[in-house]
């Protein structure tokens, strides 16, 4: 045992404000059965992008005597909690690997909770113990949450409220925190992790986790009702388009197109709205190109995580305290086409940067990919034409789309269905202008056809009967064109093509 406690031990006896003796059955329950680890909802089971939806419990609202429990349970461990600061040495505790610092933490607990005579029993005991070895070693109260695989998102709305995302619905978790101080330190904690601040002078702040799960924090006084917190969480099995294939979220013809435009070097633009899966489809695309190729990546946040061995992660910088230092995506843009780049992918396209993609797809960097925010392929080209002349430009409106046509091959819309669901609902590419419009056309498109009893929407992937799209040539140029007509004739075979 090591640290400052004393041996007489008059710090941990002196008198605290100890709860009364609770009832025999544990002072704090969860809403459904489990372990320590559970947050008060049952798992649900998840098969990812495009999963099932399983209709999430109803919220039951708990007795007053469970909310009683619950308080004390919280009141006990904010006194374990200070009596177990004043007894440890964190210096030394900073030393230990993360299994001995739990363990010493834990047989200290365990003495604070016999001198002062805690009344628990052994499961509320161990849950306490787990908390408590959160709140020091990792990211407290959300530890739970980050364990599970089939949570998509986070959103924490101050110290008593928890939201969680599951196979595309959104449920209340009964998880909160001792306040909005601890809450705070958290997300200092986790921001600071990569060399940022949040704190009120710099009080939004874009981060991540060590498995690249996105993070974003914003505090008062800009956020009224204590720190917001939300985490979208990525699996720790990559998904596949394999995957996706099973999950519904495309075709297997669909996914074999999509196969050929990743590696045929395509430029290609994944639009989609909020949490619609564009990051996870980017991710698929991506592994798919060649071992040999020189790929250099900018976002905000790093989130990622491409296989292939020479590869260069970039990552824009806020401002300092004083305003300077900060470096944008564009800055990261305009760099990446000094490091003899074979493909630069950008995280997100949201401003000027726009420009300098368009630019670097049209000027030999072909396979070059990109997300942004939209609901269709056609607004997909209408708001990056907007972020170009965001950005000051003071060109006109026909050269900047016909440098969109001379640039982007192949748009992909990915859409969040009202069921939860994530379907891939365009595959379309651009052909070129007729007069000041730009023309595009669909390859597969995604059919609403109703729902089910369950609410599940049902509809299937479609092939426009588009025999020859217009990367067909660059298809031929790898040898792909043969894996492209093979896939777009089963794409007709497995259901009419459809005609406009």
């Amino acid at each position: 045992m090591f640290g400052k406690r004393p041996t007489s031990g008059p710090d941990l006896r002196s008198p605290a404000p100890a709860p009364a003796a609770p009832p025999p059955e544990p002072a704090y329950e969860p809403s459904s059965g489990g372990g320590g680890s559970d947050v008060g909802l049952a798992p649900l089971p998840s098969d990812g992008l495009g999963a099932p939806i399983t209709s999430p419990p109803l919220a039951v609202e708990p007795p007053r005597e469970a909310a009683r429990r619950s308080d004390n349970y919280y009141q006990t461990k904010a006194t374990i909690f200070g009596a177990l600061i004043e007894a440890i040495d964190l210096a030394q505790l900073a030393k230990l690997d993360g299994e001995s610092a739990r363990e010493e933490i834990r047989d200290i607990v365990n003495e604070i909770i016999a001198i002062k005579s805690i009344v628990m029993s052994i499961a509320e005991q161990e849950e306490l113990l787990d908390d408590i070895c959160n709140d020091v070693l990792g990211y407290g109260p959300l530890e739970p949450l980050l364990a599970r695989d089939d949570i998509a998102d986070i959103m924490v709305n101050g110290a008593n409220t928890v939201y969680i995302e599951v196979n595309g619905k959104i449920q209340q978790t009964n998880i909160r925190f001792r306040d909005n101080q601890q809450l705070l330190n958290i997300c200092q904690r986790i921001v600071n992790q990569i060399g940022r601040r949040v704190d009120e002078a710099s009080p939004i702040c874009d981060a991540r986790l060590p498995d690249g799960s996105r993070v974003n924090a914003i505090v008062p006084p800009l956020a009224i009702d204590g720190p917001s917190l939300t985490i979208r969480k990525f699996k720790k099995d990559k998904l596949t388009l394999d995957q996706l294939v099973k999950f519904g979220s495309i075709s297997p013809e669909g996914a074999e197109v999509l196969k050929i435009i990743g590696h045929c070097r395509a430029n290609v633009l994944i639009s989609g709205g909020t949490g619609s899966g564009k990051t996870t489809l980017l991710n698929c695309l991506t592994r798919y190109i060649d071992d040999d190729e020189r790929i250099i990546t900018c976002e905000d946040a790093a989130e990622l995580q491409l296989q292939q061995p020479h590869v260069v992660r970039l990552e824009t910088r806020p401002p300092n305290l004083e305003g300077e230092g900060q470096v944008t995506m564009r800055d990261l843009v305009k760099n990446c086409l000094r490091m003899r780049p074979e493909r630069i992918i950008v995280g997100e396209v949201r401003g000027p940067e726009a420009f300098d993609l368009l630019q670097a797809m049209n000027t030999g960097h072909d396979g070059s990919m990109g997300t942004l925010h939209a609901n269709t392929p056609r607004e997909a080209l209408s708001r990056i034409e907007s972020m170009i002349t965001m950005g000051g430009y003071t060109l006109p409106s026909q050269p900047i789309r016909e440098m969109i046509c001379a640039s982007i091959d192949v748009i992909v819309q990915a859409t969040r269905l009202r069921d939860g669901s994530r379907r891939i609902t365009h595959i379309t590419e651009v052909l070129g202008m007729e007069g000041d419009v730009v023309i595009t056309q669909d390859v597969f498109v995604y059919e609403m056809l109703g729902e089910d009893a369950s609410g599940k929407l049902i509809g299937r992937h479609r092939s426009t009967g588009i025999g020859q799209p217009r990367f067909w040539e660059r298809a031929r140029y790898f040898g792909d064109d043969k894996r492209l007509g093979a896939a777009l004739d089963a794409a007709e075979v497995a259901g009419e093509p459809l005609r406009r």
